[in-house]
């Protein structure tokens, strides 16, 4: 039994949202603190077999930080420090946003799952900007997760997008569009190819690089192969697959799973991976492969369908501060029963 799992049942107790705040607190007062050194030399695995190169970057292990887990850009050194080869910030958007009213987020314990309708919730792209500017950022990558305001209407969308990326462009390792949250009304309707044209068209222009979409798990196989030609017609770099999803199966056990908002977690996990293949299938671009990662099989399985490195955020939540460095050391167990020298030489594998 590890220190997390006697603080479980309390944060447990808690609303989510509080628990996650109270945690996010603890990390922002170890953060740039000798707590810092010492966590890093308890959890982080240092091996060249686990290293990436992908997107133009060095990823130091294939396992990263989704986007949702550090919206303002507060913790991205102390997130590393807990073995994560990337740290992925955000969504920022243009506008200060206050999100959804709460409750707004809900644990399916016994289904391993979140539900969450944030709504974007974050302090700002002036703000985060500006606080990226003054941050003693982690060597490992940071991307930087792009949405829109709530407020902005869908035709100026692309304007907004663009304020966003101006003021946080100058900190980012690489930028990713979210048009596929489902908590902001009419967000999905971008995943459409004239406005995927229009948003990615402008902010490639700006000289976002590398420059990626992320994509919900919702779309039928035929947009994600309008949005797929989209990223080769602009010469994007990557694609994200996926976000949370509106659906809800059969097998879902806890009442929440009633709440509106994205579902993710284990329920999604084969589903995902099953995007990731689709996808990586269809393009020579990197692909990041996020939904209900919590063990190194699950990641491996994502790598091993054509993901080149994969992100999570609710198997934190289930697993604990140590997952990063179980999953890690776990692909190096994979690696050598299946006789791949490296990370690298098991991407793609299974296609």
């Amino acid at each position: 039994m590890n220190a997390y799992d006697v603080a479980k049942p309390f944060l447990f107790r808690l609303p989510p949202e509080t628990a996650h705040n109270l945690i996010h607190t603890a990390m922002r007062v170890a953060q740039s603190t000798p707590i810092e050194s010492s966590v890093a030399r308890r959890y982080a695995v240092e091996d060249d077999r686990l290293t990436v190169d992908a997107l133009g970057l060095e990823f130091p292990t294939p396992v990263g930080v989704a986007a949702g887990f550090d919206k303002n850009a507060e913790v991205p050194s102390m997130l590393a420090a807990l073995g994560f080869g990337h740290v992925e910030v955000g969504g920022v958007t243009a506008e200060k946003q206050p999100g959804n009213p709460r409750p707004r987020m809900f644990r399916l314990p016994e289904d391993r799952a979140l539900v969450n309708r944030m709504g974007f919730n974050n302090h700002g792209a002036d703000e985060i900007g500006a606080r990226l500017g003054q941050t003693d950022l982690p060597e490992v990558p940071i991307g930087i997760n792009i949405g829109k305001s709530k407020s902005t209407p869908l035709a100026e969308a692309a304007d907004d997008y663009a304020y966003t990326y101006e003021r946080v462009a100058d900190y980012g390792d690489y930028f990713v569009v979210n048009v596929s949250s489902p908590n902001t009304p009419g967000l999905r309707e971008l995943q459409n190819r004239e406005h995927l044209e229009t948003i990615l068209g402008r902010l490639a222009g700006l000289g976002a690089s590398p420059l990626l979409v992320k994509l919900s798990p919702d779309l039928p196989e035929a947009a994600i192969e309008d949005a797929l030609a989209v990223v080769d017609d602009l010469g994007l770099d990557g694609v994200i697959a996926v976000n949370t999803t509106t659906e809800r199966s059969d097998d879902l056990q806890n009442p929440n799973r009633a709440e509106q908002g994205g579902l993710s977690g284990a329920p999604i996990e084969d589903r995902a991976t099953d995007a990731v293949r689709f996808v990586a299938e269809r393009t020579d671009v990197p692909v990041i492969g996020v939904g209900g990662v919590s063990s190194a099989e699950g990641a491996y399985e994502k790598i091993r369908a054509g993901a080149s490195v994969v992100q999570l955020y609710t198997g934190l939540i289930y697993e604990g501060p140590q997952l990063a460095r179980e999953i890690n050391e776990g692909l190096l167990d994979l690696l050598d029963r299946d006789g791949f020298d490296s990370v690298e030489d098991a991407i793609g594998a299974d296609l």
